[in-house]
C-alpha cells in the first residue's frame, strides 16, 4: 500500500499481510507538522480507495459554513467561520444522524496557534471545498454496512484545544473558542433536522476522539430519553504516560493547551472537584465517569503517542528512538519492551471502564492511529481483526446492541491483520 503525504509532512508506507489475498491499496493523506514535539498534526485523511481490483471514487462533500456562528463568538483561531461537511441520510437512515469530529493535533503557545491559523486546522479560508467521505462516513453499503444511508457530518477541527476552551488573545489575533464551535455546530445541525434523531452517534478520531469523550454526555442532553444516543471515540485515548526521558511530553503539551485556551470551564466538574485540569484533559481519568454508553477503538502502540508522547524528538536525547518511531520493525528488544509496558497502561486504564456492558473496546496490537477513518482498516478485505470480528463490525454490533463487544488483541507480534503504519 502506499500513502503520499503533503509537502513538508512525513512519507508513509502501510505494511501489511494479506494472507492470499489480493493487494488492497489505499493512497493516504497522514499529516505529522513536526512544530515543537508534534503539537500540530495527527489526522488521517484519505483520497482514492481502491478494491475489488478497481478504483472505487468516493463521495465528494462540500463544505457547509456556520453562518451565524460569529454572532455568537464561535469563531475559528483566526476568527473566521467553523465549518462542516453534510451528507443527508435516506431510507431506513433518514432519521439516524451521525457526528464525526475531526482531529489535528493541538497547539498549546502562541507561535504553535498563530501557525496553526495559516492551515486548515485553524481557519475555514483553507479548509478543502469538498472532501471524500470513506471509512464510517461512507455512502456505500459494501464500505459501511450499518451507517453508510444515515446522515454523515464531519465537524472541521479549527480551535486547536479538542473542540474546548473559551477565551482569546487579542495581541495575536487569535480566538480559543472551541466550546463555542460545539455549540454553534450542534444548534445549527439540530436546526436543520437532528432534533428529529430516531438514534445519533457522536464519534471522532485523535484529538477528535477525545473531543467526542468530553462532549459525550452533552450531546446525550441534546435529544429525548427515547432516542439512541451512543458515542465512539477513535484514536482518542492519549495516556498521561512517562516518556523515555523519564518525563511526561504530553502532560506538559496538555498543560499548555488546557492554560491558553481555558479549557478547564469546558471540563467534566465531577474531575475538575478533585483533580487538576491538566489532569482532567486526559481521557483516562473521564472515561469511567461518561454516563453515555461510549465505545473506544485505540491501537495498542498509538504512532501518534509514540512519536509526540513516549519518543518525542525532545525527550530523545541521543537520537536511539529515530528510526524506532517511524518503524516498528526497527526497533530494539528494549525498545519493544517499553511499547508493551505503554499497551499495558492502555489496558490498566480500561479495565474499570470495560466493566459496563453499555460500553464497548476494541483495542488491536497494531502500529496505527485512527482507523475508522481509513476504508482499508475500517471495513474491507483484509482488514484487522480480533477473533472473527473487524472494527466496522464490532462498533455496529455494539451500537444495535446485537452482541456485546469487549475486544482486546494479543501483544505484537502476533496480530497478523494489523496495517501497520511506518514513516520515512
Amino acid at each position: 500500500v502506499v500513502c503520499c503525504c503533503e509537502k513538508h509532512m512525513a512519507m508513509c508506507q502501510t505494511n501489511k499481510s494479506f494472507v492470499g489475498m489480493k493487494v488492497l491499496c489505499v493512497f493516504v493523506f497522514i499529516g505529522f507538522v513536526i512544530v515543537e514535539g508534534l503539537e500540530n498534526g495527527n489526522v488521517t485523511e484519505m483520497q482514492f480507495v481502491r478494491g475489488r481490483g478497481f478504483y472505487n471514487r468516493p463521495l465528494m462533500v462540500g463544505l457547509t459554513l456556520i453562518n451565524g456562528a460569529a454572532a455568537k463568538g464561535a469563531v475559528c483561531l483566526d476568527g473566521s467561520l467553523p465549518a462542516y461537511h453534510f451528507h443527508r441520510g435516506y431510507g431506513s437512515g433518514s432519521n439516524s444522524w451521525l457526528i464525526h469530529l475531526e482531529g489535528g493535533g493541538w497547539c498549546g503557545t502562541i507561535r504553535n496557534c498563530i501557525y496553526s491559523k495559516k492551515t486548515r486546522h485553524g481557519s475555514s479560508y483553507f479548509m478543502e471545498k469538498q472532501i471524500p467521505f470513506i471509512g464510517i462516513l461512507s455512502s456505500k453499503a459494501e464500505e459501511n454496512p450499518d451507517f453508510y444511508n444515515w446522515n454523515r457530518v464531519k465537524v472541521r477541527y479549527c480551535d486547536g484545544a479538542s473542540f474546548s476552551g473559551d477565551s482569546q488573545n487579542e495581541a495575536a489575533g487569535l480566538y480559543f473558542r472551541g466550546q463555542r464551535i460545539w455549540q454553534a455546530a450542534m444548534e445549527d445541525l439540530m436546526s436543520k433536522g437532528m432534533r428529529y434523531a430516531k438514534q445519533a452517534l457522536l464519534s471522532g478520531c485523535s484529538a477528535g476522539g477525545l473531543s467526542a469523550i468530553l462532549h459525550c454526555d452533552e450531546f446525550r442532553e441534546l435529544f429525548p430519553r427515547t432516542t439512541r444516543v451512543k458515542c465512539f471515540s477513535d484514536g482518542g485515548l492519549f495516556l498521561d504516560s512517562v516518556d523515555v526521558s523519564g518525563r511526561r511530553s504530553l502532560r506538559n503539551l496538555f498543560g499548555s493547551v488546557v492554560n491558553l485556551h481555558g479549557v478547564h470551564n469546558s471540563l467534566p466538574r465531577s474531575c475538575t472537584s478533585r483533580l487538576n485540569p491538566i489532569l482532567c484533559f486526559f481521557p483516562q481519568r473521564l472515561i469511567a465517569s461518561v454516563r453515555t454508553p461510549l465505545f473506544l477503538l485505540n491501537a495498542a502502540y498509538d504512532t501518534w503517542q509514540i512519536q509526540a508522547s513516549l519518543a518525542p524528538p525532545s525527550a530523545d536525547y541521543r537520537w536511539n528512538w529515530f528510526e524506532c518511531r517511524k518503524n516498528y520493525a526497527r526497533c530494539s528488544w528494549p525498545q519493544i519492551q517499553f511499547l508493551q509496558g505503554f499497551r499495558n497502561q492502555m489496558l490498566r486504564v480500561t479495565r474499570r471502564f470495560s466493566w459496563s456492558r453499555q460500553n464497548g473496546l476494541f483495542i488491536n496490537s497494531c502500529f496505527a492511529h485512527c482507523q475508522s477513518e481509513r476504508q482499508d482498516t475500517w471495513f474491507a478485505r483484509g482488514s484487522p481483526h480480533i477473533g472473527n470480528k473487524g472494527i466496522a463490525d464490532s462498533v455496529g454490533n455494539w451500537f444495535f446492541d446485537r452482541v456485546g463487544v469487549q475486544a482486546i488483541g494479543c501483544a505484537y507480534p502476533c496480530d497478523k491483520t494489523c496495517h501497520n503504519l511506518v514513516f520515512n
